[in-house]
């Protein structure tokens, strides 16, 4: 598995699961955080974590210099 599929991989269930925190943990009260802004921080790192995979998949199609 490359670094490439790897980083879209993590970045997609990380996505999933920022997403459903977001979605389904709204109404849970923690005392240091709240589960639903959690959740939307993870679904920007998920993000970043696809648009890194996705970099370096266009990099390693396009070969050496």
């Amino acid at each position: 598995m490359s670094r490439a599929s790897r980083n879209l991989l993590a970045g997609a269930v990380t996505l999933l699961v920022g997403l459903w925190l977001w979605r389904f943990a709204r109404g849970v009260d923690l005392p240091l955080v709240t589960p639903a802004k959690v959740g939307v921080v993870m679904m920007c790192a998920g993000g970043a974590e696809i648009l890194l995979g996705l970099y370096r998949a266009a990099r390693t199609s396009a070969g050496p210099r």
